[in-house]
């Protein structure tokens, strides 16, 4: 595969899975752009080489990353930065994420993305490692928010501000995860809005929707249950991102409040667990494009009426 230049990323895409890959390059569907997962495909050679070289022949593709591990103590490894690096290049992602958590540990990969303690010290730690990653990736790094149902310590501050700190210590960009902030919020009982209004939008370079379940807490096991008709009912229930349903209708509607915010950021559908058939996949697609589209007006008519005050304001002087 030879290198390919950064392409623009734009509207709403799918994460392209091994589960439909045949299929979607055989349809090319109308998609705004693709994202994968380096990991996947990285010494791989051959089929998925072939695969992926095809797909960037019809949608522009991103990269979203699973083992760098920033929030972790090992070494960040330089043989996966070096091959990630020619990956990267290769696809012609303009940015790479990956999540700020842990998920490696003693040379292990441990295949989870566990979070990190909300310290100050921490701050300045992960910020240099991303800051190193970045140099040693040649793009713009954005790290994603993830869901977690434990933390780790004491906290020093909230998860909202610890990622504003993290993101301005390392003047890096962020993969806003809407799902996992409302999965959060609704979990621990705080107002995602809120969440919504302390986190650097500012720096969102794209952002991630996907599905939940909810399951019941017993001792032994989590037991998958039925959505409660009121959230405020939801006393012994979980919320876990499993990225194995639809895109709940409050994620929906989180999603059109901040793209109003932030004006036309790349969205992207993620679904790794019951994978429905690709039409499903697709119409699912436009769903979220429908919003997009809608908030993406929304934005462009309040900056045109927030620019017509300010000439107006200027005329009056």
């Amino acid at each position: 595969m030879t290198e390919a230049r950064s392409q623009k990323i734009d509207g709403v895409g799918l994460g392209l899975r091994w589960d439909f890959i045949d299929e979607i390059l055989e349809q090319k569907p109308a998609i705004a752009f693709l994202e994968v997962s380096p990991e996947n495909y990285m010494g791989r050679g051959g089929y998925y080489d072939e695969a992926l070289e095809r797909a960037r022949d019809v949608w522009p593709i991103v990269t979203h990353g699973l083992t760098m591990s920033l929030g972790g103590v090992d070494p960040l490894r330089r043989e996966y930065l070096a091959g990630l690096r020619d990956f990267i290049a290769r696809v012609g992602s303009p940015w790479h994420s990956d999540h700020l958590c842990f998920s490696t540990h003693g040379g292990v990969v441990l295949h989870e993305l566990l979070p990190v303690a909300f310290k100050r010290a921490e701050v300045t730690r992960i910020a240099d490692r991303i800051k190193r990653a970045q140099d040693a990736i040649g793009r713009p790094m954005a790290i994603e928010n993830v869901s977690f149902y434990l933390h780790p310590g004491k906290r020093e501050m909230s998860e909202a501000e610890f990622i504003a700190r993290v993101c301005e210590a390392a003047d890096c960009g962020l993969m806003l995860d809407v799902n996992n902030a409302w999965v959060n919020a609704t979990n621990f009982g705080y107002d995602v809005d809120a969440w919504m209004r302390t986190v650097p939008l500012e720096r969102v370079v794209q952002m991630h929707v996907a599905g939940h379940d909810w399951f019941s807490e017993t001792e032994a096991e989590l037991v998958l249950a039925e959505r409660p008709r009121d959230l405020a009912a939801r006393e012994g229930l979980l919320i876990v991102d499993t990225h194995g349903s639809d895109v709940a209708s409050e994620v929906m509607a989180l999603l059109e409040r901040v793209l109003v915010k932030t004006g036309p950021v790349p969205v992207l559908l993620e679904r790794d667990q019951s994978i429905p058939p690709l039409a499903e996949l697709v119409d699912e697609v436009r769903r979220v494009d429908e919003v997009w589209q809608r908030a993406v007006a929304a934005h462009a008519a309040a900056r045109g009426e927030a620019h017509r005050d300010l000439a107006g304001a200027e005329i009056a002087r």
